[in-house]
């Protein structure tokens, strides 16, 4: 439920599939939609993270389907306290509620093991205690074997990737390969601090939660064919992918949460919340409250006019929506 005032209940969004990033079988039957935004708690929600909540919202509900937060909060030295709830208030007050209960990779440890244990059994997985310094002779990509002292330090887990090829099809980014020997190399699935890593909590999270389209920023385009890998070394469905386009700072790098003062404005979020429509290629009809945008930009929601090229947060912001 949202703060007093009445912000948007999700399920007063769902709509019936549309064409574009809208799920469909052969010949055009709908199928579920099961959607999710998953933010770390490194700071407070800014422009560009709104960009990738709302566009993976609108995909979603286009489709008739579900939205999920789910909060990826496995890092604790980058965890600044109290961000994870400011994160989830400042989503309420976009009418950005997620559909079910937030999941935190924090309390999922034992499901991640699980998985990890399934890996080693099936020789997927093994332990090695290479460093970055260990990696300079190889540019940085592991050899697929450990080159370290084996007492060097307590061992991290990395997946074999073998001679693994993954292509897929971007909604937004178009045919996507990716050579892994040659550009990732074995890549570390679990540190060697003992927490579960990124990749592997991930495609863990997303079976669990039935993900069946993952609509996010272009910075983890790279990412998507280590964890494709990894959806079919554990037999899991592997979902449809939709990159959007990324806020980038002045530096022409994107936007982060430690810059503090790009946060967007949870006690008046119609100024973001327009500018963040227009970034991704909509154009918001008016409206005084955020009840009333969300609805008629749902209503009028057209995927194939979000652009794959990125964009200065100055210029994003410099527009009419915002006065």
């Amino acid at each position: 439920m949202g703060p007093a005032g009445g912000f948007p209940k999700p399920n007063r969004f769902r709509r019936r599939p549309r064409d574009g990033l809208g799920p469909h079988r052969a010949g055009g039957v709908p199928v579920s939609h099961r959607g999710r935004f998953a933010p770390s708690p490194t700071g407070r929600l800014h422009f560009g993270s709104l960009v990738a909540a709302l566009g993976s919202w609108l995909s979603a509900r286009a489709a008739d389907g579900a939205w999920i937060v789910r909060m990826e909060d496995l890092d604790h030295e980058r965890e600044v306290p109290g961000a994870a709830d400011d994160i989830l208030r400042t989503l309420e007050a976009f009418g950005l509620a997620s559909d079910e209960p937030v999941m935190r990779q924090s309390q999922r440890t034992d499901v991640y093991a699980e998985a990890l244990a399934l890996l080693e059994r099936n020789g997927h997985a093994y332990r090695c205690s290479c460093s970055r310094s260990d990696l300079e002779p190889f540019g940085g990509l592991h050899p697929a074997t450990c080159v370290a002292a084996p007492d060097a330090r307590h061992p991290a887990w990395r997946l074999r990737v073998g001679n693994a090829r993954i292509a897929f099809d971007d909604a937004l980014q178009g045919p996507q390969a990716q050579e892994l020997a040659t550009e990732v190399g074995d890549f570390v699935v679990w540190r060697s601090d003992g927490a579960c890593a990124y990749q592997l909590a991930v495609v863990v999270d997303d079976a669990a939660q039935r993900i069946t389209d993952v609509v996010r920023g272009a910075d983890l385009l790279d990412s998507t064919p280590r964890q494709i890998l990894l959806q079919r070394m554990l037999g899991y469905p592997q979902p449809r992918h939709a990159h959007l386009p990324l806020v980038l700072g002045a530096d022409g790098r994107k936007l982060s949460k430690h810059e503090a003062a790009l946060a967007v404005d949870a006690a008046d979020p119609l100024p973001a919340l327009r500018a963040a429509l227009r970034f991704l290629g909509q154009r918001p009809a008016p409206g005084d409250s955020v009840d009333a945008v969300l609805d008629r930009a749902l209503r009028a929601f057209d995927p194939r006019a979000i652009p794959r090229a990125h964009e200065l947060f100055a210029a994003a912001r410099n527009d009419s929506a915002l006065r």
